[in-house]
Parts: C-alpha cells; structure tokens; sequence
C-alpha cells in the first residue's frame, strides 16, 4: 500500500506555506525549489502523543544545472536542482 500524501506548513513570519509529500524531506525539497534557505516543516493536522508538535528542520539551497539531454522541448536548457540537509527535530507544545 501507498503511502498517502501529507500537508506540511512552512511558516515565515506571518506567512503560511504549505507543501505536500510523503515524507519532510519531500516537502523540503519542493520548498527549497521555491528558494527557501532556512526550512522549518510542521505536519499539519498532527500532533505526538504528549500533546507536542514535531518541527522537521532543514537546511536547504538550489542549484541551476544542465537539464538532460533527453529532455521534452518545452523544458528550459537549465533547471533547478534542490539540496537539502535535515539539521534536526524539535518538539514545541506551542505552535
């Protein structure tokens, strides 16, 4: 089976973002492609089991690289390749 997917809330002052994956990892990679450095992912809709929040943090960058060459015509000559490191999990009781 599956896995389903999963909403995570990226939270940069009073902006809201929300990203989708199966995994952190996977929504930290979608945020990073929109140019986030500093990646702090919360699931939303979840919370542990002592009433704290897990707080996935990362560290991300992107890179322009070649595209392949075997690439669809509409598809740009260059293209962004995200980087991501998982620095840690927080638990906060307060979002």
């Amino acid at each position: 089976m599956a896995k389903e997917t999963k909403y995570y809330e990226l939270r940069k002052g009073e902006e809201k973002h929300v990203f989708t994956g199966k995994t952190p990892r996977q929504a930290a990679l979608k945020a990073a492609t929109r140019g986030f450095k500093d990646i702090r992912l919360r699931e939303r809709g979840r919370r542990n089991k002592d009433g704290t929040y897990s707080i996935h943090v990362f560290k991300g960058d992107v890179k322009i690289v070649d595209a392949p060459a075997n690439r669809p015509d509409w598809l740009p000559a260059k293209v962004k390749k995200p980087i991501v490191k998982k620095t840690g999990v927080e638990r906060v009781k307060k979002i």
